[in-house]
């Protein structure tokens, strides 16, 4: 066993402190992986503070982990030691369903394995990406192109995954009319996901405060959803909105931004139930769709067409000792646009 500095919650309702985790020996097909960079998704904060669901503590978060492999087992093919990886929301999977043998192991029927607060197969609770180390399966690991640096690519392995994966599915391309609710973590990235895939662009926040980034960022339009004239302007307009919102919103009057056939897609998670009228989906044969991460291939796919056009996450590099600033920080949407934490000063 290797033991590896690390930040944990003690609980649903303590801060996270600095600790030490046991990571399992490298497996005939694991890889050992030196972090150097963790992404703070907004999941880690419902996560650890147990929003969804009872957890196991100590739990160490962090599911968009940037690296390099210091460690192969003998059997492994995919990897080699100094290669540049990732590693995102899953490290295992049964690999035997219909979902698994179709590349889509994030619908694993039997259950995906998550980064953290999982049973892995072993059955020890996983542990994330707040640590120095991670020793994780070759299957679930991908390459980082050389384009794009690593800090940059930690939270491609979670916000730019969960986007790119929707886009991609329901055929944003030249031609189509795509909204993104939310400027945040996964807003930013759909926006530049979009846009480099030749959609046209719209971003829907509540304010304007952030257009001047959202244009930058690749939007060709955006619009405050705190003026009810938006909803009256703009109705009957998108071919698909993506939802990056982790809070309530009324998705009814999102549905009725949909053109024909247009589709409203969630990929973001909140604890409470969003209810829908269902008037609003049979008036314009509109879907209204969730999507979680991509598989493994997809995430390789995702990372190569982000080193292609050039993209990475908007990020603030912070260190380990700043994390519950930035749990604070997160949840009053004062970061542009994601956390990213340098392990090096995990000691």
């Amino acid at each position: 066993m290797l033991t590896v500095n690390a930040y944990a919650a003690p609980s649903a309702s303590e801060a996270l402190i600095p600790t030490t985790l046991e990571r399992r020996d490298v497996g005939a097909h694991d890889v050992l992986i030196e972090i150097k960079y963790a992404g703070i998704c907004h999941s880690d904060i419902h996560t650890v503070r147990g929003d969804w669901g009872p957890q196991s503590y100590p739990l160490a978060p962090g599911h968009e982990i940037a690296g390099i492999v210091t460690e192969i087992g003998p059997e492994v093919t995919r990897h080699k030691v100094g290669d540049r990886v990732g590693v995102g929301c899953m490290v295992n999977s049964c690999g035997e369903c219909e979902n698994c043998r179709k590349g889509e192991e994030q619908y694993c029927l039997k259950g995906m394995t998550g980064t953290y607060g999982a049973v892995d197969r072993d059955g020890t609770i996983t542990q994330g990406g707040y640590s120095t180390h991670v020793v994780v399966a070759e299957d679930f690991v991908v390459r980082i192109p050389e384009g794009i640096a690593l800090d940059a690519a930690a939270p491609l392995l979670c916000a730019g995954i969960t986007t790119y994966s929707p886009l991609r599915h329901w055929g944003a391309a030249p031609g189509k009319r795509v909204a993104v609710v939310g400027l945040g973590g996964l807003g930013h990235m759909a926006v530049k996901l979009a846009h480099a895939m030749g959609a046209e662009v719209t971003v829907l926040s509540q304010s304007l405060k952030k257009m001047e980034d959202g244009l930058r960022l690749g939007a060709d339009h955006y619009f405050a959803t705190s003026d009810p004239v938006t909803f009256e302007e703009l109705a009957g307009t998108f071919d698909l909105i993506i939802n990056t919102v982790s809070a309530p919103i009324d998705i009814s009057s999102y549905l009725q931004l949909l053109s024909l056939d247009g589709a409203l897609v969630n990929v973001g998670a909140p604890a409470e139930p969003l209810p829908v009228n269902v008037f609003s989906l049979i008036t314009g044969r509109r879907s209204f769709a969730g999507s979680a991460i991509g598989g493994i291939r997809e995430t390789q796919e995702m990372l190569d067409f982000c080193a292609e056009h050039g993209l990475g996450a908007e990020i603030e590099v912070i260190p380990a000792d700043k994390i519950n600033d930035a749990y604070e920080r997160v949840l009053a949407s004062d970061v542009r646009y994601r956390f990213v934490i340098d392990t090096s000063t995990l000691g």
